[in-house]
C-alpha cells in the first residue's frame, strides 16, 4: 500500500472551495455542467461523468478522483465518475503522490511497471474506485455519460464522442510542465486544488437542486 497522507481530504476540499476565484465565463461553464447533471437526473436513475484528457495520467485522473469524493461528500449516490484518454500511458506517479497528500489512499490492485491499477479511497469511505490509464471508451467506463474534456488536445482530437449525452470543455493547466523542477509539488497541488474546488461548486449546485430541504437547513 502506498500512503503518505498529510492532510484530510475534507479539509483540502473545503478550503479549496473557500479560496476559489472564478471568472464570469468559468463560473457560467460550471453552472452549465451542473444544470446538465440536474436535467439528466430528472429522467435517469443515475448519471455517469467521464473526464477525458490525452494521456489519462494527470488532470482527468484528478477530476475523476475528486468527483468521486464530491459525490460522497454531498451524499449524491447516483453520480458515477470515470476517466479516460485518447491514448493509454499510466496514472502518473506525481499525480498519485499529490492525491495522497490530499488525503487519498492508494492500494495497488494490479501491479504493472507500465500501467499499475490502484484502488482509491479516503478515510471513512465505504467505496473505492479503480484508477489506471485507459482510453475514454474503455470497457471499465460506464455509458452513456456526460463527457468533460480537461485538456485542449483531447478536445481537439475527439471531434465526436459517440457515447456522450453532452460534452463540455473544462481545461486545466497541465502540471506536467513542472515535472523534475523545484516547483513540481506546488504545481500539482495547484491543479488538484482548482479541480477540487470546481467540482465542489458543481456538486453543491446539484445538491441544492435535488435536495433543497437539506441545503436550506
Amino acid at each position: 500500500m502506498i500512503k503518505t497522507t498529510k492532510t484530510t481530504t475534507r479539509d483540502f476540499f473545503e478550503k479549496a472551495r473557500e479560496e476559489l476565484i472564478l471568472t464570469e465565463g468559468r463560473q457560467n461553464l460550471l453552472f452549465s455542467i451542473a444544470d446538465k447533471i440536474i436535467e439528466e437526473l430528472e429522467d435517469r436513475d443515475k448519471i455517469n461523468i467521464n473526464f477525458i484528457c490525452t494521456h489519462n495520467s494527470r488532470r482527468s485522473q484528478m477530476a475523476q478522483v475528486w468527483s468521486f469524493y464530491a459525490s460522497e461528500y454531498f451524499q449524491i449516490e447516483n453520480i458515477f465518475s470515470f476517466s479516460g484518454g485518447t491514448e493509454v500511458t499510466a496514472f502518473h506517479r506525481n499525480t498519485v503522490k499529490c492525491l495522497q497528500s490530499n488525503g487519498f489512499e492508494f492500494n495497488v490492485d494490479d501491479f504493472s511497471h507500465q500501467n499499475p491499477r490502484y484502488l482509491i479511497s479516503f478515510k471513512g469511505s465505504k467505496k473505492s474506485i479503480l484508477g489506471f490509464s485507459k482510453t475514454y471508451d474503455d470497457i471499465n467506463n460506464s455509458y452513456p455519460y456526460i463527457a468533460i474534456t480537461t485538456c485542449d488536445s483531447a478536445d481537439q482530437n475527439c471531434p465526436f464522442i459517440p457515447d456522450a449525452i453532452k460534452r463540455f470543455h473544462l481545461p486545466y493547466v497541465d502540471p506536467k510542465v513542472a515535472d523534475n523542477t523545484e516547483n513540481q509539488n506546488e504545481k500539482y497541488l495547484e491543479t488538484s486544488k482548482q479541480v477540487a474546488a470546481e467540482l465542489f461548486f458543481i456538486f453543491d449546485e446539484v445538491k441544492r437542486a435535488i435536495s433543497p430541504e437539506e441545503t436550506d437547513q
